[in-house]
């Protein structure tokens, strides 16, 4: 009865009102509706909640520790000679090469010979003929001139004697006896110039003779002098190769000693005072597979201003330091070769340590992060030396604890974090 009423009904209702569903199905999707909706919350609260983060730790323990001042650096020769031209002439052309071996006192590197006077035109050369005329004119005088004063010395001698003889008879005053006297002393001394004067005109007429002889025969008379090696080594640099006309000290050639090497390095003022001469040096960088062993002789006392790649003026000092051993490997340096040192300024054989990563600035206090049992917990360091890798540990601090490496900056005072997987 009940369905022929509801078959009524449903034939009653037009068909475009909306049918009525049933009153369970209705509840059905109310309940898949807030459970999904629910589900969808609780995804976002998840997803909202702060995982831990991922990081590294290093631990805190005693160990020795360096502490090393690098900078670059460059070999050279210890002691470099300089070979300069002795006198002035014509160098002929140097045949020696940067590396070829040197004698002391037998190689020759060298020779330069008298240089030629300037060339003269027919005015010149007749005015350097007519020098010549005349110094040969000024000998004849001077010749004839010192003739005529022997003539006149002999004059006065004569007179001098007889006068000298009637002195001692009493015929004569003693004041003509002084003016004969002296009048043969003055000839004497006549003589005496006439001579030296004739010399002075055989000097002169050699000096104007001298001016023409390169004009009639230009190497008549030359003597060459040849330059030899001051020490035994091989030849660093050729400064002038090719014949030509040199004055006195003129630089040639540089000879050194290869095997007579040392290092100097620009370091830092700042650097520099802590480096004492003996300390040890760690040469890298020079080409070989293994580190050289130096040893820093001098610290030079005087520094010079630097400008930087950056521009900035720097002040560096010179630091010299010697090889300890010269292996095989070595020799294959040559000078002015690049190399990279590390001078050791602070040693200790025990003292705590923890890696430089894992201290970072907070104001004017080094801190760190130590890993407490899944949380960062912030620590203040007072840190010491510090090498770039490992830095010394004053208070703060102990032996065995776990520091975080580089902790990122998301990682605050209570953050959880945890360690990541080491790959296998």
């Amino acid at each position: 009865m009940s369905e022929a009423k509801n078959e009524a009904a449903n034939a009653s209702t037009p068909p475009w009102e909306a049918k009525r569903p049933p009153t369970g199905r209705g509840l059905l999707r109310k309940v898949a509706f807030w459970s999904i909706l629910g589900l969808l919350v609780l995804v976002m609260i998840y997803a909202l909640q702060s995982l831990p983060v991922e990081i590294e730790t290093g631990v805190v323990r005693q160990g020795a520790l360096t502490v090393y001042v690098s900078e670059e650096g460059k070999t050279r020769i210890r002691n470099r000679h300089v070979v300069a031209a002795p006198v002035a002439g014509s160098m002929q052309r140097v045949t020696l090469r940067p590396g070829d071996l040197v004698k002391a006192g037998e190689t020759v590197l060298t020779r330069i010979e008298p240089s030629l006077s300037p060339l003269l035109d027919a005015r010149s050369r007749a005015q350097a003929q007519a020098r010549v005329d005349a110094a040969a004119a000024a000998r004849s005088r001077a010749n004839e001139n010192i003739e005529m004063n022997r003539t006149g010395l002999k004059y006065a001698e004569a007179n001098w004697g007889r006068v000298k003889n009637n002195t001692d008879k009493g015929t004569i005053s003693d004041t003509d006896r002084d003016t004969f006297e002296r009048e043969a002393e003055m000839k004497v001394r006549e003589v005496r110039s006439a001579e030296f004067a004739l010399q002075v005109a055989d000097f002169e007429l050699a000096q104007a003779r001298a001016a023409l002889q390169q004009i009639d025969k230009p190497t008549t008379g030359g003597a060459s002098i040849e330059v030899r090696a001051p020490v035994s080594g091989v030849v660093l640099r050729v400064q002038q190769e090719s014949a030509t006309i040199v004055a006195p000290g003129a630089p040639i050639l540089e000879i050194g000693d290869p095997t007579d090497m040392e290092i100097e390095a620009e370091i830092l003022s700042r650097d520099a005072v802590t480096i004492q001469p003996g300390a040890m040096v760690t040469v890298e960088q020079w080409g070989g597979d293994e580190p050289a062993k130096a040893r820093v002789r001098r610290v030079e006392p005087a520094a010079f201003t630097k400008v930087s790649a950056l521009g900035v003026e720097e002040q560096r000092v010179l630091v010299l330091s010697d090889f300890v051993a010269q292996t095989p490997a070595l020799k294959a340096l040559g000078d002015r070769y690049r190399v990279e040192v590390r001078v050791a300024v602070w040693h200790s054989d025990d003292t705590l340590l923890v890696p430089a990563g894992a201290l970072f600035r907070e104001g004017s206090e080094w801190k760190t992060f130590l890993f407490d049992d899944g949380e960062a917990k912030v620590v203040a360091v007072k840190a010491g030396r510090t090498n770039g890798k490992l830095t010394q540990v004053l208070g703060g601090l102990n032996a065995g604890d776990e520091v975080l490496m580089h902790p990122p900056d998301t990682v605050k005072d209570g953050t959880e974090v945890v360690k990541r997987d080491e790959p296998k």
